[in-house]
């Protein structure tokens, strides 16, 4: 079956490193080359704004997928194609990986780092066996790739973390390994 939308996971900030931004931009504009709906969590700030209006501003699709905590906030983005308004964060992530085919996470803070962990997580437990891309931008990951590997050598991962987590440096990389 034909990749048809990709989960984006990043930060509602945009940090402190340029290529963050210029990463999360290029990759929404490659998923509307590629034909490729974004779903996300619905923000307007940040790296998540960013690879939303990138796909909106090219004519693509997005659906975004946020609680009802965070529309409090005043956070979420109006300009979207499909907003989805859920109850809390259990639901939201539930509804985004089963909306999505693959997903690819870019730098982004401890909800990132939440969202990456449980879909490596249920795909470790054959709970789905979707593509997960992490997006090194600018060695962003480069310490988190290193605990991964010590994990792996002091022996807590059951698989070779490598073959459930590809790590890329550049948004093209990423969406050449899921097409």
């Amino acid at each position: 079956m034909p990749l048809q939308s990709i989960a984006v996971f990043c930060g509602s900030r945009s940090g402190t490193d340029k290529l963050y931004e210029q990463h999360a931009v290029a990759l929404g504009k490659l998923m509307v080359e590629k034909n490729i709906v974004l779903i996300y969590g619905g923000g307007n700030k940040g790296l998540m704004g960013a690879v939303a209006n990138a796909v909106m501003n090219e004519g693509g699709k997005v659906i975004g997928v946020i609680p009802k905590v965070l529309l409090e906030w005043e956070v979420q983005h109006e300009g979207i194609t499909e907003l989805r308004v859920v109850e809390d964060m259990h639901v939201r992530k539930r509804m985004i990986y089963e909306l999505c085919d693959a997903a690819i996470i870019l730098p982004g803070g401890n909800g990132t780092l939440d969202e990456l962990f449980e879909m490596v997580t249920w795909n470790n437990l054959d709970i789905h066996n979707k593509k997960i891309i992490l997006l090194n931008s600018a060695g962003y990951y480069d310490h988190l790739i290193a605990h991964i590997d010590s994990m792996e050598a002091k022996g807590f991962l059951y698989s070779n973390w490598r073959e459930r987590l590809i790590v890329c440096n550049d948004p093209e990389t990423a969406i050449g390994v899921l097409l």
